[in-house]
This record gives C-alpha cells, structure tokens and sequence, in this order.
C-alpha cells in the first residue's frame, strides 16, 4: 500500500461540508429577505425622477433607483450588504483554513461525535474550491452593490443560496463539479511533477 501524498490528500467526512452549507442556505435566505426590503432593490421616491427623452423634446418622468442617490457609506451600511459580507468572509474563511471554519469545527466537535463513522471519506479539495466559488460569487455582488448596481446583493446571495441549497438538501455540489470539470480538462488538481 502506498502513503498518501500532497496530491492525494487525507479524505474528509462528506458529511460535514453539508453541514455547513445548510447553515449557510440559512444566512443566505436572511440575506436575501434583507438585500430584498434594503436599498438594492429600492425606487427613488417621488420627487427623485430623472427624465429620460422618449422622442424629440418630449420627456417622461422615468423612475430611477435609490441605489443610484446614495453614497458609498450608505451603500455599505446596507444590512443586506453587511449580511452578504458576512458570509463571504465565511467562504473565505472556510478557503483559507478549512479545518479553522466555524462550520467545520461545530460539525467535528458537537455532530460527528453522534454520528457512525462515514462509509467513505472526501477528497478536500473540490468543497474547498466550492468554497471559493461562493466566496467570488458574493464577492461580485458586494463590489456590483457598492458600485450602484440595482438588484446585485439579492441576485448574488440568490445564486449562492440555490448552490448551498442543493449542497445541503441533495448532496449536490456544483462547486465540486466544477472543480471536477476543471481537473478533467486539466486546468485544477493535478499532481505537481518530481524534481528529477
């Protein structure tokens, strides 16, 4: 038998990686009821319009979004933008230290202990790389929300959401898909080659 190697490494319980996106489909669906009734989503109330031309000297009031008028503090005072903050510094803990992430360590320490051993152990790497996924997902809607762009904090935690979802319901990792389409084509998780 041989011993593992860096390029295979020691497997995890597969089991704990659904624990910790069903915690995180929670914070998304706050975030999303937040990002919802906040000000990515708000109109500029009466008063606020900007008049779009419609044909020569004609114009019509057009309804404009609150996104647009505030600054950038307000743009990150936001809760739904503080929300979504949160749970990409999650994602990114959960790259950076996995073995570290709240998550993680809440299923070794309180669930694990309760549960059979697993029939199988996970390689690490794809949950990690969907990890980062999440954390580029939410991290583009946090810059879109700052840059004013409408609807960017709900689309993104939506999208984070529908991945984390499935993850935890069904066992479907889309990240880890991914990863496994990118190391078949060759682009992630190939061994590094001996020094001759």
């Amino acid at each position: 038998m041989s011993e593992p190697t860096d390029a295979a490494p020691r497997g995890i319980d597969p089991r704990g990686p659904r624990f910790g996106a069903a915690i995180t489909s929670v914070l998304l669906l706050v975030t999303i009821l937040l990002s919802l009734v906040g000000l990515s989503t708000a109109r500029a109330p009466i008063g606020w319009f900007a008049y779009a031309p419609l044909a020569d000297d004609v114009y019509s009031p057009a309804a404009t979004w609150t996104i647009a008028y505030a600054s950038l503090a307000e743009r990150a005072l936001d809760p739904g933008f503080l929300a979504l903050l949160v749970v990409a510094l999650l994602f990114l803990w959960g790259v950076v230290s996995p073995r570290t992430a709240p998550w993680g360590v809440g299923y070794r320490r309180f669930v694990q202990p309760r549960l059979s051993p697993p029939v199988d152990l996970e390689d690490p790497r794809p949950p990690r790389f969907a990890q980062g996924v999440g954390l580029f997902v939410t991290a583009a809607g946090l810059a879109l929300h700052l840059a004013g762009v409408p609807w960017a904090l709900p689309i993104a935690a939506a999208a984070a959401f529908m991945a984390a979802f499935l993850n935890a319901v069904f066992g479907l990792c889309l990240g880890c898909m991914l990863y496994l389409l990118l190391q078949r084509v060759g682009l992630v998780g190939r061994a590094r080659p001996n020094a001759v």
